[in-house]
């Protein structure tokens, strides 16, 4: 074998050094039967058992994670060290664990609206502190084998405001050449001191992107960055990808067909690139979307079973065991294709000009302190047969309705119920007035199927315009109404309510 082994070398005919092709030869050997394993079920249990309970949706703030990291400094498991602060004076921390010689950074939260995984190391820090379960094997060996630093909110600015950029409106994980922000600054300080072999990049991505060849939203999105424009493969980038092999064979038990890989493009800026570039194996977590999971608590306890998997694998060496091909095999992001709401074939014309076409609708978030409330509008119709919805319907033999607006005036928004609110919407009513006298900070938001206005008037969807708003009705050719529109939201009126609306008076 070794003479074989110096033959391809004094050939050139790899890229990789002759000890490089001997460390794989060697690897390709290992017995990996006695690795680690737990069940779907023990995962679901220990999550179940450490979720931390204090953090329940996505806009907690910086405070709420610094009295948690507080409580974690006062058990004295995980080691805590306040490493700085950002531009507008909030603490940054850094959390560590275990006395092993493999070295592991993660870092969440350097955009501020992009919580998941921050919830998920929350959830990570109260397990490392467990103990007689059936995690204890898996604590024994990332502590022997592992030094764990995570460091859950490098953005504490940006998340007071639910923001993607930091107080003086830098993206961070655009700082990592120039190094301009405090942030970013501390964060290449931080992988100078520690030096790590590997290294989690963890973001949340746009919920519209679908994996390709399917109508599934990319639920985990993966990436081993690349560390210069040609996107070459060392034995840092490599190991990343086989990682990442490993990563999406978990999520696929969890959640088949919804793992997808984010672009490669080379970004000279970018974090995660100059990590690979620093010589740490570097995996980009993205959590997407999934139907019903709004807050991303689903995605968030994926978060916590991908992780610690991974940290395992890490620990065990077991990685190895995954091939370079497995990584390439998962495809690209596909995007532009999925939206909240995709209606197929409505007939939206006049009796002089027919149209019957397709129509695209997405809700957009818009935050206020700890809550938010969504604006649907049309972002698209035309030929869109590629295209598809979270909520979608046929509408061949529906055709459009406008709203009315109910005659009703009430004198609180807790005045209507869900289920009162259901009945009006029914009858054909999109609206109901709220009296201007009662309008208060308190009833800003509602979760009523039907929209409330304080206004003097408010007009429903009179025609479906790009770019306009998404209130009006699909009915049957007997005139019956099937389904309501109501903000971007997809209402069918003979099912009982499932959906959790935001909403705001008007």
């Amino acid at each position: 074998m070794g003479k074989v082994i110096l033959y391809i070398c004094l050939l050139g005919l790899l890229t990789v050094s002759c000890q490089q092709v001997d460390k794989t030869v060697t690897s390709f050997k290992k017995d990996y039967s006695s690795a680690m394993t737990l069940t779907t079920s023990e995962w679901d249990s220990l999550f179940a058992t450490y979720r931390e309970p204090a953090i329940q949706h996505r806009r907690f703030k910086h405070q709420e994670v610094d009295s948690l990291v507080q409580q974690h400094a006062q058990k004295g498991i995980l080691q805590v060290e306040r490493i700085g602060a950002s531009a507008a004076g909030r603490s940054i921390s850094e959390l560590t664990y275990g006395e092993g010689d493999i070295k592991v950074m993660l870092w969440s939260q350097m955009h501020g609206d992009e919580p998941t995984a921050t919830m998920a190391l929350l959830d990570i820090f109260n397990f490392l502190e467990g103990q007689e379960d059936d995690g204890d094997s898996l604590r024994n060996l990332l502590k022997n084998k592992l030094q764990i630093h995570f460091i859950p909110m490098l953005n504490p600015d940006g998340a007071e405001i639910y923001t993607r950029r930091n107080a003086q409106s830098v993206d961070l994980n655009r700082d990592a050449r120039a190094q301009q922000t405090v942030e970013g600054k501390l964060l290449a300080a931080r992988a100078d001191a520690v030096k790590p072999a590997f290294g989690f990049n963890l973001h949340d991505q746009s919920i519209y992107y679908h994996v390709p060849e399917t109508q599934n939203p990319v639920t985990i999105s993966l990436l081993a960055p690349a560390y210069n424009p040609e996107r070459d493969i060392n034995e840092t980038r490599g190991n990343a990808m086989k990682l990442i092999a490993g990563i999406q064979q978990m999520v696929q038990q969890y959640m088949p067909d919804a793992v997808a890989k984010y672009d490669d493009t080379h970004s000279p800026r970018g974090f995660g690139d100059n990590f690979q570039k620093w010589g740490a194996s570097t995996v980009l977590i993205e959590s997407g979307g999934l139907k019903g999971d709004v807050e991303k608590q689903q995605i968030r306890k994926l978060n916590f079973i991908i992780i610690l998997n991974a940290l395992m694998q890490i620990a065990e060496g077991s990685y190895e065991q995954y091939e370079i091909t497995q990584y390439d095999d998962i495809p690209f992001n596909g995007s532009s294709l999925l939206h909240d709401v995709f209606i197929h074939n409505l007939e939206i014309g006049s009796d002089s000009i027919p149209l019957r076409t397709d129509i695209a609708i997405r809700r957009a978030e818009n935050t206020i302190g700890r809550d938010y409330f969504v604006r649907g509008w049309v972002e698209d119709l035309g030929d869109l047969q590629e295209s598809f919805g979270y909520d979608q319907v046929d509408a061949s033999s529906l055709h459009f309705v406008q709203g009315k607006v109910s005659d009703k005036m009430i004198s609180s928004v807790k005045e209507l119920s869900r289920s009162q609110a259901f009945a009006l919407l029914k009858q054909g009513f999109m609206a109901v007035r709220l009296n201007p006298a009662a309008v208060g900070s308190a009833e800003q938001f509602h979760n009523l199927p039907i929209h409330v206005f304080s206004q003097p008037t408010f007009y429903t969807t009179s025609r479906i315009d790009l770019g306009g708003t998404a209130n009006f009705y699909l009915a049957d050719d007997a005139g019956t109404l099937r389904y309501a529109v109501l903000n971007g939201y997809l209402i069918d009126l003979s099912q009982p309510l499932k959906e959790t609306f935001k909403n705001r008076v008007l």
